[in-house]
């Protein structure tokens, strides 16, 4: 794994056991759908999501029965928990009795600095951690009506709110600050870090369904985490909660932030050589690719004659050729197969690549699929030429197009 660069330093909290800020791994977050009430329905979501890629799952507290079932659903959680709070501290506290791992307080809805105090006092003696839940959207009126709702008003609230901890001695904390803007919630993560040590959890707040939630929540979490800011994360989709622990999960993966752990698929565009239908052979390949957790690139091509030598620096592809699928391991072919099996032949040798490793495959190659290859790329050049995307024609034409 390529090391992060320039990481923000930062104190350390732990939830439950997973280690957060400090230079631990940024962990991705989630939350639950059910009703807290419906303890085994609950437990059943937690699970899906800590198997999609979630460290830390956050549960609503919001009635007596909640906080009831939550101490029925943590001790059988396989993943810390986080207890969601909004306006009534005693749920708060109720939650610290259920056992919690953490809490996390909407200053905007939590105002009596009395009851802010209370439970970070009994939050401090039981040793458990809390969220500062800074949201744009519910910010104290007098800081909006101050400063609007701008960075400057969402990192005063947190400030605010880390001053009343700082009266009873309370400092295991994790903030973020929130806002379904972008460009807003951005600005207000970065100067919250020039004044802050405390470790931060990002998120765009309210981001949306797929495919528009995804892209909003991406530019505002990876740019931060690009910057070396944040410590843990969490996508805010209106989906299914397993959506956002897997995009959690594979913006880390793909930032080199936490070791792979499931498949990294790239496809080529295609092209006038393409030989195949390069977007159904690649989404039905991430369809059949998607629950195995193979900890690999792979590569779907829709050519031999580029194919194996463009995606050298993947674990595993194939590309298409004169109703053939050409089968590679880091550049090299080493299986020819009939067009329709290219999927099928795929997952096979992926999942013997990761059982075996590249170079026993390698050295299992089938014998003439490399010459086998060498011939088919040699009949399409043949064929098709060095150009068949007409290149050059329309570079001529262009020039002559602007000859003075």
């Amino acid at each position: 794994m390529i090391e992060p660069r320039g990481r923000r330093p930062t104190r350390q909290i732990t939830v439950g056991d997973v280690k957060v800020g400090g230079g631990a791994p940024v962990s991705v977050q989630s939350m639950t759908t059910t009703k807290t009430a419906d303890v085994n329905g609950t437990l059943a979501q937690i699970y899906v999501l800590a198997g999609a890629g979630a460290d830390i799952v956050r549960v609503t507290c919001n009635d007596a029965e909640a906080a009831v079932a939550l101490a029925q659903i943590l001790p059988r959680s396989p993943v810390p928990i986080v207890a969601d709070i909004h306006y009534q501290h005693r749920l708060a506290l109720a939650a610290l009795d259920a056992g919690v791992h953490c809490l996390r307080l909407n200053p905007g809805n939590i105002r009596n600095p009395v009851h802010v105090r209370a439970v970070a006092q009994e939050a401090k003696a039981r040793g458990v951690p809390i969220r500062i839940g800074v949201n744009a959207g519910s910010l104290d009126k007098d800081i909006e009506d101050r400063l609007g709702i701008t960075p400057e008003a969402l990192v005063a609230s947190a400030q605010r709110e880390l001053g009343y901890f700082a009266e009873v001695g309370f400092e295991d904390v994790k903030i973020s600050v929130k806002a379904s803007s972008v460009p807003l919630m951005i600005e207000a993560y970065r100067q919250l870090a020039e004044v802050t040590d405390h470790p931060l959890h990002l998120g765009v707040t309210e981001a949306g369904p797929p495919p528009a939630g995804l892209i909003k929540a991406t530019a505002g979490i990876a740019t931060l985490l690009a910057e070396g800011i944040g410590d843990t994360i969490r996508y805010s989709l209106t989906a299914d909660p397993v959506e956002e622990a897997k995009a959690g999960r594979q913006l880390l993966e793909a930032l080199g932030l936490r070791e792979r752990r499931s498949v990294d698929l790239i496809a080529c565009p295609s092209c006038g050589r393409a030989e195949v239908d390069v977007i159904r052979v690649a989404q039905e390949a991430q369809e059949a690719l998607a629950e195995r957790n193979l900890p690999i690139q792979v590569a779907i091509m829709g050519c031999v004659v580029n194919g194996p030598g463009e995606a050298r620096g993947a674990d595993l592809g194939i590309a298409a050729g004169r109703g053939k699928g050409h089968l590679f391991v880091r550049g090299q072919v080493v299986r020819v197969v009939p067009e329709a099996d290219m999927v099928t032949a795929l997952v096979e040798e992926a999942e013997r690549l990761v059982a075996e490793g590249a170079e026993a495959r390698l050295a299992a190659a089938d014998a003439g699929a490399a010459e086998e290859a060498e011939r088919t790329r040699l009949a399409l050049l043949a064929d098709q030429g060095d150009d068949p995307n007409a290149v050059g024609q329309r570079v001529e034409l262009i020039q002559k197009e602007l000859r003075p």
